[in-house]
């Protein structure tokens, strides 16, 4: 189905004002602008800024964009024959190789990240944000092997699988402060995803697969 005139709008509205958020918030610190000023630059409404992004945190970090289903849904939505682990390390390579926003690897994003990690709201969403996605991913993991959402082994999984992922963009968050272009990043990223895969072991990368 094809987007319509006012769905387009309401798009286009919402990333105008993340935009015009984001680089309020690099050029002078999350902590020092306010909704109010992020609506006047917008050209909009303080209330509408507030129906896109209920949070200040939210024009930074989306809801659907940092969202604590990522890992769970990830593995929801795997090929048959495919694993947890499989599925997850698939996914993180195909957004490396994209070099896609959502891991980071989109162009002046530097700057972005230094602003995030000075802003102690935005940090602490970031650090609870992986504790979710695990803890949402084991609920997956446990739902559909019909264990208790507190086995030991369900919990050990999504463990394994939210340290990968949390590594491969403590990675990516490292290389691109250290001023590293996203291709460089992107290929080094795709070697550690190789070692990573050859540690983790049969064990965690044959759990949990799909049956055709």
């Amino acid at each position: 189905m094809s987007e319509g005139l006012r769905e387009r709008k309401k798009r286009q509205t919402r990333q105008r004002i993340s935009e015009v958020a984001v680089g309020l918030f690099v050029a002078r610190g999350f902590d020092h602008v306010t909704i109010a000023e992020v609506a006047e630059a917008a050209e909009v409404s303080v209330n509408t800024v507030y129906n896109y992004f209920p949070a200040k945190e939210d024009l930074v970090l989306p809801p659907e964009e940092a969202s604590p289903d990522r890992l769970a849904g990830i593995v929801r939505g795997r090929a048959p024959g495919q694993s947890a682990a499989g599925a997850v390390l698939a996914r993180l390579r195909e957004e490396v190789r994209g070099r896609e926003r959502t891991v980071g690897l989109t162009p002046g994003f530097g700057p972005v990240l230094e602003m995030m990690r000075a802003a102690p709201t935005l940090a602490a969403r970031l650090e609870d944000l992986g504790r979710q996605m695990t803890e949402a991913l084991a609920g997956e993991l446990a739902a559909e092997s019909g264990a208790a959402p507190d086995d030991p082994l369900v919990r050990v999984m999504a463990w394994h699988i939210g340290c990968l992922h949390a590594l491969i963009y403590a990675e990516i968050g490292r290389r691109t402060t250290a001023g590293e272009r996203p291709e460089a990043i992107a290929g080094a990223v795709l070697e550690l995803l190789d070692v990573v895969e050859g540690v983790l072991g049969e064990r965690v990368l044959a759990y949990a697969v799909r049956e055709g």
